[in-house]
């Protein structure tokens, strides 16, 4: 009896927005691997995950761990990205004294 061994690529796509999720979901490949890094089991993550099936879950943990160090940049880099979108958003904004303006702007609405 022979065995037929298939190397089956990992459940992940890149979206429009640059981001890998999981294949047929919307759900981002670092949700994943921090959830496994942090200590939850596949199964853990599967059952949080309801769109996931187990064997996505343990494929995308499989991959991670075979190519964890271009994982861990792709995080790095979404990481700085995430840091300075929400810095720009803070510099264009001005979130300080939000609360003042939003209290204000309610106050002039309910005259």
């Amino acid at each position: 009896m022979n065995l037929i061994v298939h190397a089956d690529p990992p459940p992940l796509y890149e979206a429009n927005d640059r981001v890998v999720r999981i294949a047929g979901t919307r759900i981002p490949l670092e949700r994943i691997v921090r959830a496994f890094l942090a200590g939850s089991t596949p199964e853990q993550i599967a059952q949080d995950y309801d769109v996931l099936s187990l064997e996505d879950v343990y494929a995308v943990v499989n991959y991670y761990l075979h190519h964890r160090s271009e994982v861990d940049a792709y995080l790095a880099d979404a990481e700085a990205d995430a840091v300075r979108t929400r810095d720009e958003t803070e510099r264009q904004h001005g979130l300080n004294g939000i609360r003042a303006r939003l209290l204000a702007r309610r106050s002039t609405k309910v005259e």
